[in-house]
């Protein structure tokens, strides 16, 4: 069996950022994936679920609701726990997104009330949510940005 793309990537030297993971293009329509890796693999412990899932939930309906709610097709975590995908439709780079992942880490730290989709009729695991925790990842990972890192290390 052939290695996918993202076991070619060297996570030992790998930094939180946003990367550009992949892009396929099927029938003239081209679909974008992005890494939005929130901590260093290997190097620090893998994020918390119950934070993660609370990311998931705010991520999605704030990606799902907002200008380029059309362009979403997928924002979820990663296995590994060190981050999320986020995949769109279109040709784009990840200063395209960059405002939108900004927005969407903005609107994690200042939001308060009732977690949407967190009930028992909405959610596998409903109860499995930490707000305060997704405020500080989604902080950090803010931070973290500001060093621009785009482009999968060698």
């Amino acid at each position: 069996m052939d290695k996918i793309a993202s076991f070619k990537v060297n996570h030992l030297n790998l930094l939180p950022g946003l990367y550009l993971s992949r892009k396929d293009k099927k029938n003239g329509v081209v679909a974008t994936t992005f890494d939005l890796r929130f901590t260093a693999p290997n190097r620090e412990p893998p994020m918390d679920g119950s934070a993660m899932h609370t990311i998931e939930h705010l991520g999605a309906t704030r990606l799902r609701n907002g200008e380029k709610k059309d362009d979403i097709i997928y924002f979820g975590p990663m296995g590994c726990r060190t981050g999320f995908y986020l995949t769109v439709f279109g040709d784009v780079t990840p200063h395209d997104v960059l405002p939108l992942v900004t927005d969407v880490c903005n609107f994690i730290i200042c939001f308060d009330g009732e977690i949407p989709g967190a009930k028992p009729e909405e959610c596998g695991n409903y109860l499995y949510q930490n707000l305060p925790l997704a405020k500080l990842y989604a902080r950090k990972y803010l931070e973290e940005l500001k060093y621009s890192r785009f482009t999968y290390p060698e």
